[in-house]
């Protein structure tokens, strides 16, 4: 039985499923999310590894040290190149976060919260949210 949320690539060759109902929806504008993004931000959230589950295809990861130091894998389509998730966070162990646009029906789940605010380009205006100038404690 398919699970609460579906998501996969463009191509479709990388799918993957939770049944979670994230609490942690950031909309994170740190320079990481941009240049990873290709855009002003990233929406991505938080999903427990324990419930994530890939139905098909084979992710390509990339092991991305941050600004922070931590490590973390960002995995994309090999096919597409659509980046669809991060896992092996050194600051989040046992954490999976998806990016919302992998989502088959990303209006399901909304933003909570925006952190990195300070580093919003000055044309994007800020959501009715809580705003963060780092990451949240």
């Amino acid at each position: 039985m398919p699970k609460k949320y579906t998501a996969r690539c463009a191509c479709g060759a990388v799918t993957f499923e939770f049944d979670t109902d994230p609490t942690f929806v950031a909309n994170c504008h740190c320079n990481d999310c941009k240049k990873a993004s290709g855009g002003e931000m990233a929406t991505f959230f938080a999903v427990p590894e324990s419930d994530f589950t890939l139905t098909g295809g084979a992710p390509k990861a990339y092991h991305y040290v941050a600004n922070s130091g931590n490590g973390l894998d960002r995995n994309f389509c090999p096919e597409c190149g659509a980046r669809v998730f991060t896992n092996n966070l050194d600051g989040f162990p046992g954490t999976v976060f998806v990016q919302l646009g992998s989502l088959d029906r990303p209006e399901l789940i909304e933003p909570k919260l925006e952190m990195f605010a300070a580093r919003r380009l000055k044309w994007n205006r800020a959501l009715d949210l809580p705003q963060f100038d780092g990451m949240p404690g």
